[in-house]
């Protein structure tokens, strides 16, 4: 524990460091051998954060010649710049194998009679239609502890299925709103938003995520985006590509569903930086669902709302009823509530980590 502390602690240092500009894009850092003297930490420690750091963007390795920053706030992006960088490869995301381990079917069941025995009858009644107070909580406490996003179960709405909540954000922003999406990517998302009524501007993916004339050319109200790992292409956005996405929101006035799916099972050190922690002004809504990581067995998913849109959603689409069994919420609170939940990613990312 005390070593996986060190090299983010390097991580967030140096992080810092290149956000503000105190390394400029372009501008080699100290080599490992030199920052672990200079940080009084080992080699492996040095090279596990710059890992990190390459694996989102921040900076880029030259075999032989040493790391490179990558990242450049002074241009994100209006459309009108090139990034100077445009020629470099980020690191490669791997993701979840096929082989990986799947839930353990021993604990689910253990948990369903827990769950059973403990609340009796209770499981029989109606579900708020938010979702039930047990799993918004458990939710709101489980994004605290891995992903350092600090939201209150209020924001958090339960929904099943990541398609169920996409129809839910077209109800909430209308028919004649312009949604952008991703192409390629999954193609029901387009779908839904289509089928609600809206008008949907498919946006060219580049290496790191929407091509820039793109996002910033098309009069785009509410941006849809993968940044983790975009389906089928597998993009992965950078640490620069993620700020421009929000600076793009700040200016223009509008809104970004990060759809967070399958992050959980990153082989990185750390978790993935999202869009919504870094965004301070309300633009981002969070959806993410347990389909892939417990299984598709499992039809539930979430949203978090930032707070200036709860009046809004609750004016549009209150009178929708949870549609996921008050058990199977029940279940999944259990799941995240007594750990089971992050030891199975856990044992998932160390998979990942070892057949990549």
């Amino acid at each position: 524990m005390e070593k996986a502390k060190r090299y983010l602690e390097v991580y967030e240092s140096v992080k810092e460091d290149i956000i503000k500009g105190r390394y400029p894009v372009g501008t080699k850092l100290p080599s490992k051998r030199v920052m672990a003297e200079a940080k009084g930490m080992s080699l492996v420690t040095i090279e596990h954060a710059y890992e990190l750091l390459a694996e989102e963007g921040y900076i880029f390795t030259k075999e032989k010649s040493g790391y490179f920053v990558s990242f450049d706030d002074s241009e994100i992006y209006t459309g009108i710049k090139k990034r100077r960088l445009e020629a470099l490869v980020r690191v490669p995301v791997t993701h979840t194998s096929d082989n990986a381990p799947g839930f353990s079917y021993s604990i689910y069941a253990k948990t369903v009679r827990k769950v059973l025995s403990e609340y009796g009858d209770y499981i029989m009644n109606k579900s708020a239609k938010n979702g039930t107070e047990e799993l918004r909580s458990a939710i709101a406490d489980y994004l605290l502890r891995s992903k350092r996003l600090e939201v209150s179960s209020d924001q958090i709405i339960i929904g099943a299925g990541a398609e169920y909540l996409y129809g839910l954000i077209v109800q909430t922003f209308g028919q004649d709103t312009v949604y952008g999406v991703e192409s390629p990517s999954y193609q029901k998302i387009a779908k839904v938003y289509t089928s609600g009524g809206g008008n949907v501007k498919m946006l060219k993916l580049g290496k790191d995520g929407i091509e820039s004339e793109e996002l910033w050319n098309n009069k785009i109200k509410l941006l849809h985006i993968t940044p983790y790992r975009s389906f089928p292409s597998g993009v992965t956005a950078s640490a620069g590509k993620k700020r421009e996405y929000l600076k793009w929101s700040r200016m223009n006035d509008t809104y970004i569903v990060e759809d967070d799916f399958e992050s959980e099972f990153t082989p990185s050190r750390k978790p993935e930086e999202t869009i919504f922690s870094l965004d301070n002004e309300g633009r981002v809504i969070y959806v993410n669902t347990f389909t892939k990581t417990i299984g598709s067995f499992s039809r539930c998913a979430y949203m978090v709302l930032p707070l200036n849109l709860l009046t809004l959603f609750t004016e549009k689409t209150g009178f929708y009823e949870c549609p996921v069994p008050t058990l199977d919420q029940l279940v999944i609170a259990n799941l995240l509530d007594g750990g089971d939940f992050e030891r199975h990613i856990n044992r998932v990312r160390r998979f990942n980590r070892l057949h990549h």
